[in-house]
């Protein structure tokens, strides 16, 4: 055991080395390019064609177009394979698209993009979720595993996923047979920024880590009229606050303090001008839970809560809410598996130094990785928290209370260096110790 300790710090010591060199400035251009040009999630084809175009370069056989949407229109994901022998096939993942957020930051690479999103309207388009940075790490490990081939043993396979921001970039490459046409993993390992963690630091927890999430769309229906006439109809605007403000009571006095969850109205539509009463409105509302049974007591309460308003209200039980459950954009808990991560903080903790591995809290955000673990946890995950704060920054924000800019904000971006270089050193040494030779 001394013996392969010892190699195994050896060959990170070549590593960190390596990444420290020429290629951390080119991962670098890489990543302002990227910046430069984000896209929207299912048409990130620049950005799929520049990360398979690399991942070629560095002798990887590489798939592109790697998914299906259930419309049946094709994604823009992709499979890069190196094999080395045998040994265990291991999975890194990495994002590929950008959020419909115009960018505030003043970097002197922000993105400039505007586009139509898929629902006709102009929006700017901002790498907002660091998902730049997540693939210039991944280029830079791949590259090192490239090189280091005598140091491991089995099968690297690196993943980039289309359409995580929509929660259905890893079902559609499911559906697209990933692990019928290309090697089912026995490992899968992902990183995702934050701003809670200092450039520099990684973070890595056992069990629950990101909540589920479940989209619901609510269609308040009631009787359109004019505007000075109100008690002729049955006004889906007022309706629609009242359902609003009661849904405020779900997490509050329906679920257990003990239960974290969350609900959120995320977007409100209806009505057309100021003296006319429209007959519906429609709501878009996010829940997130870490367990099946919650999920289900929300979704519940928000269709009781839904027609219990309606009811007050005196609307026919022909014109009853509508209240339909997302299937593609819901996802479950995102779980890291407790001896993989046992395991891998250990390669860490080597590679990075003990004082650069902590214990990051469980979020209630949510993520669609766990999906590729297949049902039931088939397949251990393990997703680590890179650290994406300026350290300064962070410690004159923990003093002050006052939050730096979080991700999907307009002002966010990770302080590249050492960012990138943790990075590439964290999922490096991830896949070296569960490929070691």
């Amino acid at each position: 055991m001394r013996t392969y300790r010892l190699v195994f710090l050896a060959g990170v010591a070549a590593l960190a080395a390596n990444a420290q060199a020429p290629d951390l400035p080119s991962l670098t251009a890489f990543y302002q390019d990227l910046h430069a040009h984000p896209e929207l999630s299912r048409h990130e084809q620049r950005t799929s064609a520049a990360l398979a175009g690399e991942l070629r370069k560095a002798g990887y056989d590489v798939t592109e177009h790697v998914g299906k949407y259930p419309s049946g229109a094709p994604a823009f994901g992709i499979v890069a394979i190196l094999k080395n022998g045998a040994g265990p096939v291991v999975l890194l993942r990495t994002e590929l698209d950008g959020l419909p957020v115009e960018e505030k930051t003043g970097l002197p690479y922000a993105s400039h993009v505007r586009t139509k999103d898929d629902s006709g309207a102009d929006v700017g388009v901002m790498q907002a979720c660091g998902h730049d940075l997540h693939m210039a790490a991944m280029l830079g490990a791949a590259r090192l595993m490239a090189s280091q081939k005598d140091r491991w043993a089995g099968t690297l396979m690196i993943v980039g996923q289309p359409s995580e921001e929509t929660i259905d970039g890893a079902r559609a490459m499911l559906a697209d047979g990933l692990y019928t046409r290309f090697p089912k993993p026995d490992y899968l390992v992902a990183e995702h920024d934050t701003p809670d963690i200092a450039a520099g630091k990684v973070g890595l927890t056992a069990g629950p880590i990101l909540a589920s999430s479940t989209s619901v769309d609510v269609t308040i229906r009631g009787v359109g009229g004019h505007g000075a006439r109100p008690e002729a109809g049955k006004d889906p605007i007022v309706m629609a606050a009242e359902f609003v403000l009661a849904l405020q009571t779900i997490v509050s006095r329906q679920i257990s303090p003990q239960d974290p969850s969350v609900v959120t109205v995320g977007s409100i539509h209806g009505g057309s001008k100021h003296n006319i009463i429209p007959d519906e409105v429609t709501l878009q509302i996010s829940t997130r839970s870490y367990s099946d049974e919650v999920r289900k007591t929300i979704l519940a309460a928000i269709e009781r809560t839904a027609r219990g308003v309606a009811l007050t209200a005196g609307v026919p039980e022909d014109r009853a809410p509508i209240v339909k459950v997302g299937e593609t954009e819901s996802v479950p808990v995102t779980y890291n598996d407790p001896k993989l991560a046992a395991r891998l903080k250990g390669a860490l903790t080597s590679a990075l130094g003990a004082e650069n591995v902590t214990e990051p809290r469980a979020e209630m955000g949510s993520e669609d990785f766990g999906l590729l673990g297949l049902e039931g946890r088939q397949i251990p995950v393990v997703m680590l928290r890179l650290g994406a704060a300026d350290p300064r920054e962070l410690a004159e924000s923990l003093r002050t209370g006052k939050p730096l800019p979080s991700l999907h904000s307009s002002l966010f971006y990770p302080r590249i260096d050492p960012a990138l270089r943790t990075g590439v050193m964290a999922m490096t040494a991830c896949a070296l110790d569960l490929m070691k030779k």
